[in-house]
């Protein structure tokens, strides 16, 4: 192939990797009901979470319509907590994106794939097929919600067999 077709050839093997997942962010979500605390019940290994247990996540509206984040684990032993800021860069079009960040000025996609009616479980994923969470408003969920949301998560394309649970 000559040079000049990389860039295109690259483009196109981006674009197939990405379709073999779906990232798409529910087309409705209240962030009223999400707001408060959620528990960790499953995630895919990752540096900024590993070694941690018993890892909760606290969204809270601030006055400014951006949401102070607090999440918070164990890890030796002692609490460790990460305070970050997110917002929602599209609210009417896309409600259930949205940015996060824990290090200045660097945000991450955090999109909401599913979420049960009475907003007590919920699948997140990123821009990225490397980041899933399972999170609940309990630090236990029922075998069959589990399976369930697993469902939902292998249905996306997600390898749920990556899942590290709380």
């Amino acid at each position: 192939f000559p040079l000049a077709t990389l860039p295109i050839m690259a483009g196109l093997s981006m674009q197939l990797r990405a379709a073999d997942f779906d990232n798409t962010p529910l087309e409705s979500f209240d962030l009223t009901r999400y707001l408060g605390k959620w528990y960790e019940i499953a995630r895919f290994d990752h540096p900024f979470e590993r070694g941690l247990s018993q890892v909760s996540a606290e969204y809270i509206l601030q006055e400014d319509n951006k949401i102070k984040v607090i999440n918070k684990g164990m890890k030796n032993g002692k609490v460790k907590t990460a305070i970050g800021k997110a917002y929602r860069p599209k609210a009417e079009d896309e409600p259930a994106l949205i940015k996060v960040s824990f290090f200045l000025f660097f945000y991450s996609d955090y999109r909401i794939l599913w979420i049960d009616p009475d907003y007590q479980m919920v699948l997140v994923g990123s821009s990225s097929k490397n980041y899933l969470w399972i999170l609940s408003r309990n630090p236990k969920i029922e075998k069959a919600d589990l399976e369930h949301i697993l469902s939902i998560a292998n249905s996306k394309g997600y390898d749920s067999s990556k899942l590290i649970f709380n």
